[in-house]
């Protein structure tokens, strides 16, 4: 991926440095593939606020993708590397042998022209999938399933990826994007390569405005608040403030959230931090 450095011709490019879409080959989306996806401003079933900070912005149409991959041993075509506003990885267009058009992550790499395949027991080449069980260790995976046939939930944003460490009777061992060590049942299926767009966490909006296309809000911190908005706020001059916390009074740094009855504790080896569980 390539990233673009703007002059600074207004104030918005001075500060911006935006991808330059050197992999997409197209603007204009497959219209069989997409739906509409209304924006929530942040309120819930009921009408209520329950996310600040939301609102605004332009309108998208949603892109299905296929995180099953469940379209197994029929050779399929990348028609197009595209841009999709609703995620921060790029998404590629397959066109299967048998003629049906579906959406997937786009593995970096990838090429239009590209034919890949998925199946049990494909070869391990970029943009396949196939179990964790016929995949060589050392391998880099995304897209990964927690149960097989649920579809790909985990290292599925920009860049990301996981390692395939070992393998035991049931389950493969893979080092997450995080550096978490953790079990996954080795008849999950997952896709060989990392996800495209690698640098986006390199970019910078350059101005306000352009988080407001994308909806979000101008965010307001809890320490320059009245003390009846916000736990942390309240005080003369910059002496407000105390542990972190968020507006309802729950510790925002320190405090652990992990439940220690989570039934998937077991299936972790290592924290990301170094600590066994």
């Amino acid at each position: 991926m390539a990233l673009r450095n703007y002059k600074p011709v207004t104030a918005g490019t001075r500060w911006r440095i935006g991808n330059a879409y050197a992999e997409i080959t197209t603007n204009v989306p497959e219209k069989s593939l997409l739906e509409a996806l209304p924006g929530t401003g942040g309120r819930n079933a009921q009408g209520r606020r329950s996310m600040r900070y939301i609102g605004g912005g332009n309108k998208t149409m949603y892109r299905k993708i296929d995180f099953k991959r469940n379209k197994n041993n029929i050779p399929a075509t990348v028609k197009s590397i595209e841009y999709d506003p609703n995620r921060t990885a790029f998404i590629a267009l397959l066109s299967y042998a048998d003629g049906e058009k579906r959406y997937i992550l786009a593995p970096k790499g990838i090429e239009v022209g590209t034919v890949i395949i998925s199946g049990e027991s494909v070869a391990p080449e970029v943009g396949n999938a196939l179990l964790l069980k016929n995949m060589p260790l050392g391998t880099i995976v995304h897209n990964i399933e927690l149960q097989p046939g649920k579809g790909g939930s985990m290292a599925r944003s920009a860049g990301t990826y996981a390692q395939l460490s070992a393998k035991e009777e049931k389950y493969a061992v893979l080092k997450m994007p995080s550096g978490e060590l953790r079990k996954v049942l080795i008849t999950c299926m997952a896709t060989v390569g990392a996800v495209s767009n690698s640098d986006h966490g390199l970019q910078s909006m350059g101005k306000a405005g352009r988080n407001r296309w994308k909806g979000i809000r101008p965010r307001n911190r809890g320490v320059a608040m009245n003390p009846v908005d916000h736990p942390m706020g309240g005080g003369e001059g910059r002496s407000s403030g105390g542990h972190p916390r968020s507006r309802t009074g729950k510790y925002a740094k320190g405090e652990k959230t992990r439940s220690r009855t989570k039934g998937s504790n077991k299936l972790i080896i290592q924290r990301r931090n170094g600590k066994k569980l």
